[in-house]
């Protein structure tokens, strides 16, 4: 089948409800530490059956990329970082799966498996409209060759394989009169013998005369990127990769306009001599201030750290002014992949609650997804409160539901997992156990942004794809309350995360406006949109069978709080609106039983509350019992965050 009729296939299959395709299916960054014994990699990408391509580099030590594709022998790797040609080395990349990829004991021309050596794997899966891979053989006069991509070209990476040649680089910004070498600095070059001065097509793209692209019986592979091709997603439109450029300013604050927020950034000074720039959402790509983590796709040097980019809801900023990445005059080229946007499944896939005893809390706890926001609370109390940590806000940065306090550092938690975290040894030394929340961004359920406030009507995009209706907010730079969005007639009503109280009405909070599907509205209030100040919000929505943020009326007698789900909750925050209360955390690792249920108060930081029975399980949500009016007093009301 060609590739226009495919296009029309595949166009006509999402007309009629067939299979949704999201970038979480054909694109992974998946972070490992080598073992130096055969293993499998499992990132949940299909490339036995659709193909594509394994990118491997060291992160400890300066070894070489090492790059694998389903379109030639596995025996032989080949290197961003240099010309040479096909290096064979067997023990490396053995063979490609349907979910990932294998590998054997790895260390030998390449490093993709060295025992104790940490390692990120990009995975790129043949997907129309998103990523090919070709092979062909040079004919030394000007030729055109047929991809499967669907759509134009964005960049196209073309490297020879049987003798030395540079990586020729294609990129629509600089046009097919142009050209970069990708294992140099280069800026961009003129030459038509290159590209033929062709611009790429959706059925095939051209190449000139040079030898490093078309020698006559040489040997090749490009790898072909869309660009903004908007087929992806639960609606089929929404683009999922950008190639574009930008002009450097010199000044911090520097925004680069995707239209999504991104988790994988390429990018590249075309006008003067500068490195290849490597960053992802996993190894650390921060907000504003924290120390993002970069790799040369030009060099073999190890992973180095710096902060310099920081992702937004809807693309990039650069608060540096250096010559790699916004040198005032200079162009630049990047490529972008959108962050993941597959709506979960199962709430497991989203959610992982667990309690540790004393000191095991410093130990890597298996969520089996990478996470996003973890909170971690003490049993013991000690006075410590409940300490949470983003991955967008980085790792070592810290804030307490139970206090006013500004963001702090320091702190060692480890999120530099595609499955696995941890916790920090000093939120309560040998108090008692740990309970650790942690949850997954993903639409429909939950988010997490970052922003600036202007202490005016401040319209902040998010990525939740529904409309959030519990959102909790914090000032990170200075000290300040955590107001809490819920919904009311006016939109005027907030409550306060780190207090007992019923909180209030205010035209100033939200600015009376309900949030949307794509934002949330801000008035002028310093606790939310204090002028230049920074701020994270954490958006919660309703997700059938997942999760469901709701309120109930008390009763003053037992009653069924149906959330929708078939097994029961595994966490209940509620908190009553009408009246002083706490907010109260139940989960199920520590019991919710249909006897005394220990208990969480979020908002304070003394020990768990135990010999009470509050709550009570229920297949579609759970009860509400009527021993205690701060869970079901006859006219209370009550807000409730429940997760399946």
């Amino acid at each position: 089948m060609d590739p226009i009729t495919q296009q029309a296939v595949l166009a006509a299959a999402g007309a009629a409800g067939g299979e949704k395709v999201y970038v979480d299916d054909v694109f992974s960054t998946f972070l490992y530490t080598g073992t130096g014994s055969a293993r499998s990699i499992n990132n949940g990408i299909d490339l036995a059956g659709e193909g594509g391509l394994v990118w491997i580099k060291d992160r400890d030590n300066s070894n070489d990329h090492a790059l694998y594709d389903s379109e030639r022998n596995l025996s032989y790797g080949l290197r961003t970082n240099s010309s040479s040609n096909l290096s064979a080395d067997a023990t490396q990349v053995t063979s490609l799966n349907n979910n990932g990829f294998s590998l054997g004991t790895g260390y030998n021309l390449f490093a993709t498996n060295q025992n104790n050596a940490d390692y990120v794997s990009w995975t790129f899966r043949k997907a129309p409209g998103f990523f090919d891979v070709v092979t062909y053989t040079g004919t030394g006069s000007a030729r055109t060759v047929a991809h499967s991509l669907g759509s134009v070209p964005g960049m196209i990476l073309v490297k020879r394989t049987d003798t030395t040649e540079n990586w020729h680089v294609y990129h629509r910004s600089t046009g097919a009169t142009k050209y970069l070498i990708l294992d140099a600095t280069n800026a961009e070059a003129t030459g038509s013998s290159v590209w033929n001065d062709t611009t790429p097509t959706s059925t095939n793209f051209t190449v000139g005369t040079n030898g490093a692209v078309n020698g006559s019986g040489g040997t090749y592979v490009a790898y072909i990127f869309a660009h903004d091709d908007a087929q992806f997603g639960t609606d089929g439109d929404q683009s999922i990769i950008k190639c574009g450029s930008y002009t450097g300013s010199g000044s911090p604050n520097k925004h680069i306009e995707l239209g999504f927020e991104p988790q994988f950034v390429m990018f590249k000074n075309t006008t003067n001599s500068s490195d290849w720039f490597m960053m992802d959402i996993m190894r650390g790509f921060t907000v504003d201030g924290v120390a993002d983590n970069y790799i040369f796709a030009n060099k073999i040097d190890a992973e180095d750290v710096s902060p310099f980019i920081n992702p937004t809801q809807t693309g990039f900023n650069f608060s540096s002014t250096g010559a790699g990445s916004n040198e005032s005059g200079s162009t630049y080229i990047y490529m972008a992949i959108r962050r993941p946007h597959k709506p979960p499944e199962a709430a497991t896939e989203a959610f992982f609650v667990t309690t540790t005893a004393n000191d095991d809390y410093t130990n890597l706890l298996t969520s089996g997804f990478p996470v996003d926001l973890v909170f971690q609370k003490n049993a013991g109390g000690g006075g410590f409160g409940t300490y949470n940590y983003s991955r967008l806000a980085g790792s070592s940065q810290y804030l307490n539901f139970a206090a006013t306090a500004a963001e702090g550092g320091g702190r060692s938690t480890v999120m530099d997992s595609n499955t696995q975290f941890s916790g920090f040894a000093g939120t309560g030394g040998n108090n008692g156990l740990q309970s650790f929340y942690a949850l997954k961004r993903a639409p429909g359920f939950f988010d997490v942004v970052a922003y600036t406030g202007n202490l005016s009507t401040n319209n902040v995009s998010h990525n939740l794809e529904a409309v959030p209706e519990l959102i909790i907010v914090k000032r990170r730079d200075t000290a300040d309350e955590w107001p809490v969005y819920i919904a009311s007639s006016d939109n005027r009503r907030y409550l306060t995360l780190n207090t007992a109280t019923a909180g209030g009405n205010s035209n100033d909070y939200w600015d009376s406006t309900a949030p949307t599907s794509t934002q949330f509205t801000l008035g002028a209030r310093q606790e939310t949109n204090g002028n230049g100040s920074t701020y994270i919000a954490y958006l919660f929505a309703t997700l059938p069978g997942i999760s469901k943020v709701g309120s109930y009326t008390g009763t003053g007698s037992d009653m069924n709080i149906d959330c929708g789900f078939t097994n029961g909750a595994r966490f209940v925050l509620i908190k009553r609106t009408n009246s002083t209360a706490d907010w109260f955390l139940y989960d199920t690792t520590r019991g919710i039983g249909t006897g005394n249920d220990p208990y969480h108060k979020l908002n304070l930081g003394e020990a768990e509350v135990t010999n009470t029975d509050y709550i009570d399980p229920l297949n579609a949500g759970f009860i509400a019992n009527n021993n205690s009016a701060d869970i079901n007093a006859s006219g209370g009301t009550y807000l409730f965050l429940a997760i399946a």
